[in-house]
């Protein structure tokens, strides 16, 4: 599901990626007296219209062009999280989207939009929420501060031209790190690079706001500092610093300013987060670790209670099973876990896998049931329950479900999959082909979407009213590929 994007979309993308990607040097610069003042609107440099338009786009094309994740526990986690941290922040126009990216680089990002993504690198490598969320918070600041934006208009300022020469190269960079400086040096213009990153002004401003939005929503605000030092002391003697690192210079001056400032709210000694420790252990067992050492590690951590929460390191160890496929030793650990926590969403998740394995899919039904009628369209539960139904053959239901959710959630990707799966095993397939072109489209594949969508029309016979629709959204996908040609 991978289209060759042109130029111009190419452009658009390099316009709003954040200095978290590995695209760039700190730098002093010549023109920062130029940037304007601390909060200012860059509104000549692009309207929050056209960002969320922009945004939107290249969120598409990080889809069909890096190892973005969809996994709803994940994304679950990630979301509650971003948005207890959204909720304290100022200036915040517009939903915040965050998502994963599989890589064990130590990244995050932020693009236009509100679109934050973090690196299952990251997680593993912090040690608690709060240093998770330190990261967000100062993700979130870069996006409600418009720096990004504020940096287009000094680079049209200075050298508009040399936007051009690293387009190539810096989606690649948002995901993979090495690769995209690899292709940017590979240019002509890898010369240009240092004219792209944030000032150090930029960056004490997000540092800054970060922290105080830390605070407020509950975290630990030494967090920021915290996780700064461990970074910078584990590093300290490599010749090639992570990441984020390469973006964020980690002076002893960034890190002493991050404790003075946290010095001005209370300290708050929190206690081990479950949902966190599930979460970085779903990571470790499913994107991190290769099938057979997970195995290894999370038996070793449960013997050895390596982990500070016993309960994370079963679920590890049940989803490292269930990978090997040792199903009912997994189906074992899960059952006791559940017992304990009966409305966990990680539990409930791994639950429905292992019944659905197990060639047992109302079970998962059985399971999910009251869980779906008070919660109907949290992601979890409505696709892990949908997934269910198709496997027990229950298309009706798992259709009904699905377009109860994309109501709400009309861009999950792996909804729309569920529902192409269940319209062709009902063989409807004149609905599923809009399906897929609806995924097709997540991709930024348009023309793809389009031959999608004329399938399903010559599938539609004599239904004149589906015909019309089809019609309506073909159009609705060439006007918008025709407006991003147009920004």
């Amino acid at each position: 599901m991978r289209k060759k994007f042109s130029a111009s979309l190419f452009a658009l993308s390099f316009m709003l990626t954040s200095s978290l990607t590995a695209v760039a040097q700190d730098a002093k610069y010549s023109n920062k007296n130029a940037l304007p003042e601390i909060g200012v609107v860059a509104s000549d440099a692009i309207s929050l219209d056209k960002e969320m338009i922009v945004g939107d786009a290249v969120m598409r094309q990080m889809r069909g062009q890096s190892p973005v994740i969809s996994d709803p526990v994940l994304d679950e986690y990630l979301q509650d999280l971003g948005n207890r941290l959204v909720v304290h922040a100022d200036n915040a126009k517009f939903p915040f989207e965050f998502f994963w990216v599989n890589n064990d680089a130590i990244n995050a990002f932020a693009f236009f939009g509100g679109h934050i993504g973090v690196h299952t690198g990251l997680m593993r490598r912090a040690e608690n929420e709060s240093e998770l969320a330190s990261v967000l918070a100062h993700e979130i600041s870069h996006v409600t501060q418009r720096h990004i934006a504020r940096r287009m208009q000094a680079q049209q300022r200075s050298s508009p031209l040399a936007l051009a020469s690293l387009i190539g190269g810096v989606l690649i960079a948002m995901a993979n790190p090495e690769a995209g400086i690899a292709a940017m040096q590979a240019g002509s213009a890898a010369s240009a690079q240092l004219q792209i990153d944030y000032t150090r002004t930029n960056e004490q401003e997000a540092d800054r706001i970060g922290i105080s939005m830390l605070a407020r929503a509950g975290f630990d605000p030494t967090a920021a500092a915290s996780f700064f030092s461990t970074m910078a002391e584990e590093y300290r003697m490599v010749s090639r610093p992570p990441a984020r690192l390469l973006t964020h210079p980690l002076t002893e001056t960034r890190i002493a300013d991050a404790r003075s400032r946290a010095g001005d709210y209370p300290r708050r000694y929190l206690p081990i987060n479950k949902q966190f420790e599930l979460a970085k252990a779903r990571i470790k067992a499913r994107y991190s670790f290769k099938a057979d050492y997970a195995v290894e590690y999370f038996e070793a951590a449960v013997q050895q209670n390596v982990q500070r929460s016993k309960e994370a390191s079963l679920y590890g160890l049940a989803l490292a099973y269930m990978r090997e496929e040792q199903t009912e030793k997994a189906k074992n650990i899960m059952d006791e876990l559940i017992a304990g926590d009966s409305n966990n969403l990680f539990y409930l998740d791994a639950l429905t896998d292992i019944y659905i394995s197990l060639g047992e899919p109302l079970k998962a039904v059985e399971l999910l049931s009251p869980h779906v009628t008070h919660n109907p369209r949290n992601q979890v539960l409505a696709l892990n329950q949908a997934n269910a139904y198709i496997s027990a053959q229950k298309y009706d239901d798992a259709i009904s479900l699905l377009k109860d959710f994309l109501l709400v959630k009309k861009d999950y990707q792996i909804a729309h999959q569920l529902m192409s799966e269940a319209y062709q095993k009902s063989k409807r397939f004149s609905q599923m082909h809009q399906s897929k072109a609806e995924v097709y489209a997540l991709y930024g594949a348009y023309n793809r979407a389009v031959d999608e969508l004329q399938y399903a029309y010559n599938f539609a016979g004599e239904d004149h009213l589906e015909k019309q629709r089809i019609r309506a959204r073909i159009k609705q996908f060439r006007d918008q590929e025709e407006r991003l040609e147009r920004l």
